[in-house]
């Protein structure tokens, strides 16, 4: 079968302004209006510090994409041209490739859960102890590194038009779910699609609530596969390990400091290759224990009466 074969230069006539800066007015003013809201309602939403840190990472975040985003569309096109079929430029297209994109979301989200080197790469996200509007700009600055995860949905034959509008869109619906002030919805759409309870209990360190509920768009596949479950108690947030810091390029970058300097400490290429691929949980678990340990070594032994 002839391929028409697609280059760069037939994406010029394409306005490749993200939609996120499209919708950035309509965000700050609803960040805005979350954070009167819950002034009124006396809960505790929001700090500045926080605040900053959160608009801080979103900002330079949003700069990277700026300069990452003609190398992205350079590797987009590269496999979309080795695709076998082509899948036609068409409304249905967009609708096709967000099911499919949604469940491949779904995996590279529960991946960067479960595996210490993408956990580095999407940790920044969850290190705030609020949760509100503003928690969305919370997005790695190395979080293009899973873009390896999204090729097979362009390998399919999606334009790579159809494939980053259908991915800013997954983005964008990432927005307002992440809010306290939106309580449960309707049970059709809290069964279907991801909400604002949901991602609460995603965000928490609750123990009964840890890596549960990867959904981006659709809540479906976490009913699927075996990691949904209910909000029916207070969520506490934040990261198991808390960084006890507002400075956004610490926060983007210690986990990978940390694991750069486990990776270095390893005496074997097995020990580097668990400190890389294991779970984050558990190492937090294991070095917990350690300091357990170690406190109790350094106690005294009690005296007798």
């Amino acid at each position: 079968m002839n391929k028409e074969l697609l280059v760069l230069s037939d994406l010029t006539e394409y306005d490749f302004t993200t939609v996120i800066w499209y919708a950035a007015p309509i965000m700050f003013l609803l960040v805005f209006i979350e954070f009167l809201v819950g002034r009124k309602l006396k809960l505790n939403l929001y700090t500045r510090k926080d605040f900053l840190a959160s608009l801080s990472i979103g900002i330079g975040n949003l700069i990277l994409n700026g300069f990452m985003k003609i190398g992205v569309f350079i590797v987009f096109l590269f496999f979309f041209n080795l695709a076998p079929i082509r899948i036609p430029h068409t409304w249905w297209s967009y609708v096709l490739c967000l099911v499919i994109l949604d469940f491949f979301r779904y995996w590279a989200h529960r991946i960067a859960h479960e595996q210490r080197f993408w956990w580095s790469t999407h940790v920044v996200h969850h290190s705030s102890e609020h949760y509100n509007l503003s928690v969305s700009f919370r997005l790695s600055w190395t979080q293009n590194l899973k873009i390896v995860f999204f090729l097979p949905v362009v390998l399919m034959g999606f334009h790579p038009l159809v494939f980053l509008i259908v991915h800013q869109v997954e983005v964008l619906y990432q927005f307002w779910i992440h809010t306290e002030l939106i309580r449960k919805l309707p049970a059709p759409i809290e069964y279907v699609f991801t909400t604002p309870s949901h991602h609460r209990v995603h965000h928490s360190v609750n123990e009964k609530y840890i890596d549960k509920n990867y959904g981006s768009t659709f809540i479906i596949w976490d009913r699927m596969f075996g990691t949904f479950i209910e909000e029916d108690e207070l969520a506490i947030y934040g990261i198991t390990k808390p960084v006890n810091s507002y400075n956004p390029v610490f926060l983007v970058f210690h986990e990978w400091l940390e694991v750069f300097r486990d990776v270095k400490n390893s005496k074997s290429l097995k020990e580097a290759w668990i400190v890389l691929f294991g779970s984050p949980v558990k190492k937090h678990k294991e070095d917990m224990a350690k300091v357990q340990i170690q406190s109790n070594a350094k106690q005294p032994n009690s005296k007798k009466a």
